[in-house]
């Protein structure tokens, strides 16, 4: 299973907001909506977040086995 909690991290730690995200940077609230429930974005929006963030793709998700 993908997680995005390390998005919601890195954003906390690079001071960006989701508002900035839709607002400054032109993701959507679809997609934000998307991160929020856990579903699947597309890895040109993983490449988009990590140029914004200046991060690895391992600052936005990470992988957890499922049991």
């Amino acid at each position: 299973m993908i997680s995005y909690s390390p998005l919601w991290n890195t954003l906390k730690e690079k001071r960006i907001t989701t508002y900035a995200l839709i607002n400054t940077y032109g993701i959507s609230s679809g997609t934000i909506d998307r991160l929020r429930k856990g579903q699947g974005i597309t890895t040109a929006k993983i490449d988009d977040l990590c140029k914004i963030l200046k991060c690895k793709v391992e600052e936005i998700i990470e992988y957890i086995e499922e049991k």
